[in-house]
């Protein structure tokens, strides 16, 4: 064992080994016996593929490049295909339209040219269409129209079915076709604040009638609408401050295992779906407590949650396959990286098809992360997951406390989850310690925890991620002089604001993070376009609590270095907020370094990309923090460094 400072240590999980053997692991789709899921690759600039199980457990790609199967909807995306029959359809980036693809043929465009996008579909068999989200740019109003679509497999003619709701999602149809479920919302809301679950009949020729509003409403989130193999509609509602499981049928409403548990994500992509049916009766669900993921059996008509317990702690995307003798899902756990696999519902044992990461790393270079709950304003607790500096070749010198690099999650309506992430080890095995917050307005505690942020953005989150800090410090397990923060979106602007508002962090990077509140508020995308509203207040009105919150207009009380990394096609935080604050920066004389993609949207998809940003964030630390690193990094410019 060497013994060497705190961030000097050597690792083997490198930048060049994290995006050499990544992929992103995506939606699973059944259809029939054949079992198909998606992966990102940034290898391939993060395109995303359709794969196809095959008998063997290895997989073969069932679309050709240069197609990427992303859709735009939201800007966010998520539900991109379905496949039905041996026939693909799914959503090309490049152009947003819907393609039809036959293996072994060149896919081909179904719906026409034109500015529209498609998400989360459904296929209604009985009158040869699909039923989906449409988002259409082609109107002159300052935001494009979002409705229910039908779009014929005949002539791809696209048809409007729903309309005049703000935002549409989850287009469900009934086991015989007769009736259409789907959630609505308007208007400030965000989909985890209200949202309003219909059911309409539906007509021999296609078009709707009598719709009904079953559940929802400004002060009710209802989710991931379902129907069970007897045509009964269940559906997710926080109504009880938690989101569970409920049921209408002919008796009403009914909920099914009241818990304090989550049993639904917020809805940013389409096509989320944390339950499926075994049988008219039986159902396999996730759900969260305190941010840790389990896997259950739901008896519907007793309530009863029967566990099961394969060794991981998140479980994603899933689908029923063999008749209900098996699952096919995502997993995650803090010592093995993200898969897919194959579990058995009768003996629980599993089987691997996919890991996202195809890397050889020795598990005992991994931190093991640990749950903390501490004290924070207003005699409030937070979360947060802390990880510390561990490698099992160093030791640091006696007396010695690490660097801690405190991450502010995204969202901000989103949670740190104690998943294998090799980007937190990156870190940890070269003696950094790192703390994940859940800040006030994270999902997995409840309704109201996630409501502790509305009007209080660049407050509660702030105060949240500080709190983290100090309280680790003041407990003597990290180095009070080297506290940074970092994070992305909209943890981004935490971070910039933590460090312009709070005397307590050392340095921070920002990822594509927000630094003028009225700009974001006046160029940003539909779909969070009020969003300010309900986490800061009303713009123009309230124009001045924009003002007293963004750190662009308080440079004055920043002082310490940010680096800034940013893509240049981002149309959610576009790159002026980051240009803004590098200048100002600049001019005031503080270190800065300004890392910007031209090919980079929301969230960096290209290996290289990956890997800059990864060892840009270590240099400037290094720079900064005075310390050598054990490999060498390829330098950046850091203008105002002394």
């Amino acid at each position: 064992m060497h013994n060497a400072p705190f961030g000097s240590w050597r690792s083997p999980i490198t930048a060049e080994l994290i995006v050499s053997g990544s992929i992103g692991l995506g939606g699973v789709y059944r259809d029939g016996d054949n079992l198909y899921w998606t992966e990102s690759r940034p290898q391939e600039g993060g395109r995303t593929v359709i794969v196809q199980a095959q008998g063997d457990g290895s997989g073969i790609d069932m679309t050709p490049a240069p197609f990427n199967v992303r859709s735009r909807v939201h800007e966010y995306g998520g539900g991109a295909a379905l496949i039905a029959g041996g026939v693909i359809y799914f959503v090309n980036f490049a152009d947003q339209q819907i393609y039809r693809h036959r293996p072994g043929e060149t896919p081909q465009p179904l719906t026409p040219e034109g500015p529209r996008r498609y998400a989360d579909f459904v296929l209604d068999s009985e009158r040869n269409r699909l039923i989906c989200v449409c988002e259409d740019h082609s109107g002159e109003g300052p935001e494009p129209k979002n409705y229910l679509a039908a779009v014929d497999l005949g002539d791809g003619t696209v048809t409007p079915l729903v309309e005049g709701s703000d935002f549409y999602s989850s287009p469900r149809l009934s086991p015989d076709g007769k009736s259409l479920a789907w959630l609505d919302w308007q208007h400030p809301q965000m989909p985890w604040d209200g949202t309003r679950l219909w059911v309409a009949s539906v007509k021999e020729d296609g078009t709707l009638t009598a719709p009904r509003c079953v559940a929802g409403g400004e002060a009710e989130s209802v989710a991931v609408p379902t129907w069970s193999p007897d045509g009964r509609l269940y559906f997710v509602s926080d109504r009880s401050n938690w989101w569970n499981l409920y049921r209408e049928d002919a008796s009403g409403i009914t909920a099914l295992c009241p818990m304090e548990g989550e049993f639904a994500y917020p809805h940013w992509v389409f096509g989320l779906q944390p339950y499926q049916f075994l049988d008219a009766h039986r159902l396999i669900c996730t759900y969260s407590q305190q941010n840790q993921d389990y896997l259950a059996e739901l008896d519907t008509l007793t309530g009863e949650l029967t566990p099961i317990a394969p060794p991981f702690t998140q479980f994603g995307d899933f689908q029923i396959i063999e008749d209900g003798a098996a699952a096919v899902m995502i997993v995650g756990s803090p010592t093995e990286p993200t898969r897919l696999i194959r579990l058995d519902l009768t003996t629980w044992e599993y089987q691997t098809l996919k890991t996202a990461a195809s890397i050889a790393v020795d598990p005992t270079y991994f931190s093991i992360p640990e749950a903390i709950a501490f004290p924070t304003d207003n005699g409030r607790t937070a979360y947060a997951w802390y990880y510390p500096p561990f490698n099992p070749d160093y030791s640091a010198p006696e007396g010695e406390l690490p660097p801690l690099v405190v991450k502010s999650h995204g969202g901000p309506t989103a949670a740190a989850t104690a998943t294998l992430n090799l980007r937190i080890q990156y870190w940890t095995s070269r003696g950094f310690a790192v703390v994940d917050v859940n800040y006030g307005g994270s999902i997995g505690y409840g309704r109201e925890y996630r409501q502790r942020l509305q009007g209080q953005w660049g407050i509660v989150d702030v105060a949240d991620c500080t709190h983290a800090a100090v309280y680790l410090a003041d407990q003597g397990r990290v180095d009070r002089e080297r506290l940074a923060i970092a994070g992305g979106s909209a943890g981004g602007y935490t971070t910039l604001a933590a460090l312009t508002f709070k005397d307590v962090f050392k340095a921070g990077a920002s990822y594509y993070g927000v630094s003028d509140l009225a700009a974001l508020a006046q160029d940003t995308h539909k779909f969070e376009a009020r969003y300010l509203d309900g986490l800061i207040g009303k713009y123009p009105e309230d124009r001045e609590i924009y003002e007293e919150r963004s750190p662009i207009h308080h440079l004055d009380q920043l002082a310490c270095p940010v680096i800034f990394f940013q893509g240049l096609e981002d149309k959610i935080v576009p790159p002026n907020q980051a240009e803004m604050m590098v200048a100002a920066l600049k001019d005031k004389g503080l270190p800065v370094a300004y890392v910007a993609y031209p090919d980079e949207q929301h969230g960096f998809r290209q290996a290289a990309n990956i890997k800059r940003t990864l060892d840009g964030e270590f240099y400037f630390y290094s720079r900064i923090f005075n310390f050598t690193p054990a490999e060498s990094l390829e330098p950046l410019t850091i203008f105002n460094l002394s």
